[in-house]
């Protein structure tokens, strides 16, 4: 199962200051609009910081996507994902639309409560 990049999605308070510290820590912007999400990355580690989008921090992987957010040929498409997690007992919250191709997202919830995003941002892989 090749979920593919990693990243960790904080919900901050204020986004400014929390962009500014992170930049402090050596990370550069790559991504985002600057008012209420930014994507920064430190070599192949990804922060992305949300301001009133996320209920609570996430782990979020993107698969089609290796660690620079470069799409990749060869991939596990979400709704495949998704299909092999509930053949293996896991409830998904929402669901991807199993009927679709391309973008699209799944959520779980380890047993801890932490939220897991599976979004998925590129076309589906050719089969």
């Amino acid at each position: 199962m090749r979920l593919g990049k990693f990243s960790i999605s904080l919900d901050v308070k204020d986004l400014a200051a929390s962009r500014e510290f992170y930049e402090k820590l050596g990370f550069e912007m790559t991504n985002g609009d600057g008012e209420t999400w930014v994507v920064l990355r430190n070599g192949t580690t990804t922060l992305g910081l949300f301001h009133g989008m996320l209920p609570r921090n996430t782990l979020t992987f993107n698969p089609g996507w290796d660690s620079t957010s470069t799409p990749l040929a060869d991939f596990d498409d979400v709704r495949e994902l998704q299909k092999t997690l509930v053949a293996r007992g896991l409830a998904p919250d929402p669901m991807a639309d199993e009927d679709t191709t391309g973008p699209a997202f799944f959520m779980l919830t380890d047993p801890d409560g932490n939220p897991i995003l599976i979004d998925q941002h590129v076309p589906s892989p050719k089969k």
